[in-house]
């Protein structure tokens, strides 16, 4: 599960890593939660050839897909996160998983482990060697009664890595650069022939930081969540790790 992370390098850091130069400039973005804008990269125009302008494009959506044919959102569970296993298939999501495949960067994401029954540690899970990744997400419009067109998103995951699953059993699922391209072509790769990109970080890829429940609230957004902590650590393996219902507890 991904219910909340971070962008936080700079505009010009995403535009290297992405290829994409169509977006305004942001600041530092701490605790992304699920309904706010997130930053999209997306396969753009076909250009002539020749041409020297970039083959992706941005897009800003709200975070929690609504399926273009639901008739009133308030219907469905906020679909934030698609269990890239089953998206293929899944009618929320099986259309945006063969036309509309996105990147979406990060700088890492937050997740809960439980201790005990009522209690959950936060962790800020950030690649080791620091730097960019970009999740794999997906990207459907909705169309509200009145007409107007919201640009909506969802995170793709898939089994945690050994490193992580005793924290949660559910991991965003990470593109590699190389891929990036197969990975936004829908219009010459069926999911099928991106299904060998469904799998989890390797070992070591992520490392996970005790950090302050205070990112457990939207309002707290500075850099001080990502402050290691210290409390007393079990063994990440052996922990219970949380739930996908009770992460939403949190929000």
């Amino acid at each position: 599960m991904c219910g909340r992370f971070a962008l936080t390098d700079t505009p010009d850091a995403v535009q290297s890593l992405l290829a994409v130069t169509d977006f305004e400039p942001f600041p530092p973005r701490y605790n992304i939660a699920p309904t706010q804008p997130v930053l999209m990269a997306i396969s753009g125009p076909a250009r002539a050839a020749g041409s020297n302008l970039p083959s992706r494009q941005s897009m800003l959506v709200r975070w929690g897909l609504i399926p273009s044919w639901a008739k009133n959102p308030d219907d469905f569970s906020l679909l934030f996160n698609a269990r890239s296993e089953t998206a293929a298939e899944k009618a929320s999501f099986r259309t945006a998983m063969r036309h509309r495949r996105t990147l979406i960067p990060a700088n890492g994401f937050y997740e809960w482990r439980r201790v005990g029954s009522k209690r959950a540690e936060p962790y800020w899970i950030r690649p080791r060697d620091g730097g960019l990744i970009a999740f794999a997400g997906l990207m459907e419009s909705w169309s509200e009664p009145g007409g107007t067109e919201v640009d909506t998103g969802a995170i793709l995951t898939t089994e945690a890595n050994e490193d992580l699953r005793g924290i949660h059993h559910r991991m965003p699922l990470v593109i590699r650069p190389e891929d990036f391209d197969r990975w936004l072509d829908c219009l010459n790769q069926e999911p099928r022939h991106v299904a060998d990109l469904l799998t989890p970080a390797e070992p070591g890829f992520f490392e996970a930081v005790p950090v302050s429940d205070r990112v457990n609230k939207v309002a707290n957004a500075g850099p001080d969540l990502q402050g290691r902590v210290e409390r007393h650590e079990e063994k990440v393996s052996g922990a219970k790790a949380v739930k996908d219902s009770d992460q939403l507890d949190l929000f």
